[in-house]
């Protein structure tokens, strides 16, 4: 009978072919603290050695792929993905081996009715009691409702009226609708992967890192005042909405910023001043002819008045006379 080497995960271990160990190698009965995480978890789980050959998987994996256990262990994780991956889970496999370090990939393996099911795996060491590498635990998370909100976010971005663009913490521009590229006269590969810094002053560049440093602090929507350069040299007075990009942990990674050109709108605002001015200068003019009429009124009710003092003068020398 060939000898078991015991496989160390979690407080417990188990061997080459899943079964249950104590730190010692002697078995440990069914109710092992690994076997229990790996079964009971909701994102699908394998466990598989150092040649890819899976060794223990639960029913998510199952539910997932819709192949029996069966059909899963035992078999070469190249029988589910293409020869491609099969290289990318051996490098992820070897760093994971050398360096002892956790790895992230995707994988795309083919369920029993065809379909190619789009999934990251998060690969981590699983070792013997003695501490040795011997193979990977890896947990792989299904990204199908994840990559159809991705795509409806890419659509909704893409086609946004106003431009609309995805930064990183940094501030480099990660992606770019055409409204942005209408709205500052380069092509869409002259914005992506270019700073902000690039298009807009330095002031402003630490007010957008500023606005960006509350998204992330406090999740909230943040606006500011922009004022990129297009390619032409005009300065394009613009308003921006920055709200927080997250990662399927829900981590802040980023900011999506809309702009929204204030062109039209600071047009609107200079006539309504010029309007506001004028206005104001004929109400002056009204006022000084206001006071010229009314100077004149009271003249001519002092003349009158006069006139009547000298009627009434006349009047009397007149009656005096007779």
């Amino acid at each position: 009978m060939a000898k078991k080497t015991p496989v160390k995960s979690a407080s417990t271990t188990v061997d080459r072919n899943g079964a249950p160990t104590n730190a010692n190698g002697a078995p440990a009965g069914e109710v092992l603290v690994a076997d229990i995480i790996i079964k009971n978890a909701p994102d699908p789980v394998f466990v598989s050695d150092l040649e890819g050959k899976i060794l223990q998987a639960n029913d998510a994996v199952s539910q997932l792929l819709g192949f029996r256990q069966d059909e899963v262990v035992e078999q070469s994780l190249s029988r589910f993905i293409s020869a491609e991956e099969t290289r990318e889970f051996t490098a992820a496999l070897r760093e994971v081996v050398e360096r002892g370090v956790t790895r992230n990939a995707v994988l795309n393996p083919r369920s029993a009715s065809g379909e190619v099911i789009p999934t990251t795996l998060n690969a981590s060491a699983l070792r013997d009691a003695d501490g040795n590498v011997i193979g990977a635990i890896g947990v792989l998370r299904d990204m199908r409702e994840l990559d159809k909100a991705r795509a409806y976010a890419e659509s909704l971005i893409k086609n946004a009226p106003d431009p609309v663009f995805v930064s990183d913490l940094e501030g480099k521009i990660l992606e770019a609708n055409d409204a942005v590229s209408e709205l500052l006269g380069f092509r869409r590969d002259e914005v992506v992967e270019q700073s902000l810094s690039r298009f807009i002053s330095e002031e402003e560049t630490r007010e957008f890192t500023a606005a960006l440093r509350e998204v992330v602090e406090r999740g909230v929507t943040r606006n500011a005042r922009l004022n990129p350069r297009a390619a032409t040299g005009e300065v394009i007075p613009t308003s921006l909405n920055a709200s927080a990009l997250r990662d399927p942990d829900g981590s802040v990674i980023g900011a999506i910023g809309v702009l929204r050109d204030m062109r039209e709108y600071e047009a609107v605002v200079r006539d309504l001043e010029q309007s506001k001015t004028e206005l104001q200068e004929k109400i002056l003019d009204l006022e000084k002819f206001e006071e010229v009429v009314v100077g004149r009124e009271l003249k001519m009710i002092a003349l009158e008045k006069e006139l009547e003092g000298l009627q009434d003068e006349v009047k009397t020398l007149r009656a005096d006379g007779a």
